[in-house]
């Protein structure tokens, strides 16, 4: 007999229901290539401005009055033990992937998969709420979804957005002489980790909340800046993996200065000697190592670490760029843009480290 429903919500951790956390359950990006392998072999559909070709964060379809409809959906299994902050996380990492294409979200659906037999309706209905008042952040509505019996929880939005067609930013439009930025710190995975392993500070553990909850907003203004060539956002493959994908189908590669790379808290290095990284690292490695030039291995866990709702990575020309990034500050005033690196031409691997 099930139980669950006579028992209080804050009995059930929602990670110990799941075999994955957030965008750590992402397919590896190896797996993914040999799934999309054949990505440029559909029917062509004129309007259909960006497609999975490049592995943008959105799809984008030309409406024909100089607007991009932006379309995109995101969901994962509980990164966080608590209902509430759950559905927020996931809507935020959600919202992020029409911000990273510069535009403005405009509608969210959401996307339930919920163990009922296992835990309470009443939980899956704080994940929609959760996601109901992140998207009331972003101004727009949750406006229905749909939902499944499934043997672990999932949460997600699939959310559309809008932009002007020439503020459009991709992924792989990097320059050589433009300056990488990133906007917020990493070590998610690791903090959410060493949760999941009972090792975690407190302070740490609000810490990974207040940043996965952090709307990146500040990409609809960077998609109206001309100087900012290519933006995406840092998810489940980590630093790394989402910076190789700025640059591996281009004549560019990028030197990643990882002094200058910032990290959630000095902690996470105690963290990883006590065991608390995720499976996902390794998967990331696994998939993309031999095109990163890194001498210093001890940084894998963390330039690899899967981080979820992440920052906004992207480029800018490098006369504009101390503009553009005291601009986004003095707009955003939550928001810092770090200067982590440069593009340069091709050298012999994609991404090199120093």
């Amino acid at each position: 007999m099930d139980h669950s429903e006579n028992q209080p919500t804050a009995n059930f951790r929602l990670t110990q229901y799941a075999h994955g956390a957030g965008c750590g359950c992402k397919i590896s990006p190896a797996a993914l290539e040999q799934i999309l392998q054949h990505a440029n072999q559909q029917p062509h559909f004129s309007q259909l401005l960006v497609g999975y070709e490049h592995r943008d964060d959105a799809a984008v379809l030309d409406l024909g009055n100089g607007q991009g409809l932006i379309a995109t959906t995101d969901f994962f299994m509980p990164i966080v033990d608590e209902a509430y902050d759950f559905g927020r996380i996931a809507a935020a990492n959600a919202l992020s992937d029409v911000y990273a294409m510069g535009g403005k979200p405009l509608l969210a659906l959401a996307i339930l998969g919920w163990p009922v037999s296992k835990l309470p309706a009443s939980l899956a209905h704080e994940v929609v709420e959760g996601a109901r008042a992140m998207c009331a952040e972003a101004h727009i509505p949750l406006a229905g979804g749909h939902s499944i019996d499934a043997p672990e929880p999932i949460f997600g939005l699939c959310v559309n957005g809008l932009a002007p067609i020439t503020q459009i930013k991709r992924n792989h439009t990097v320059r050589p002489g433009d300056l990488i930025f990133l906007t917020k710190p990493i070590g998610i995975g690791i903090l959410t980790t060493a949760a999941k392993k009972g090792l975690v500070q407190a302070t740490h553990q609000l810490l990974a909340i207040q940043w996965m909850t952090r709307l990146n907003k500040a990409g609809s203004w960077l998609g109206s800046q001309q100087a900012v060539s290519a933006m995406t956002d840092v998810t489940g493959f980590g630093l790394l993996g989402h910076l190789l994908e700025m640059v591996a189908d281009t004549a560019c590669s990028a030197i990643l200065d990882k002094s200058r790379v910032p990290l959630l808290t000095d902690a996470l290095w105690d963290y990883i000697s006590a065991g608390a990284v995720p499976g996902g690292t390794q998967r990331n490695w696994d998939s993309y190592g031999h095109r990163v030039a890194l001498a210093d291995k001890q940084w894998i866990p963390l330039l690899a670490d899967p981080q979820t709702s992440g920052g906004l990575l992207f480029t800018v020309s490098a006369p504009a760029a101390n503009e553009i990034a005291g601009q986004l500050q003095s707009l955003f005033p939550d928001i810092r843009a770090y200067c982590i690196g440069r593009i340069i031409p091709k050298a012999e691997k994609p991404i090199i480290v120093e």
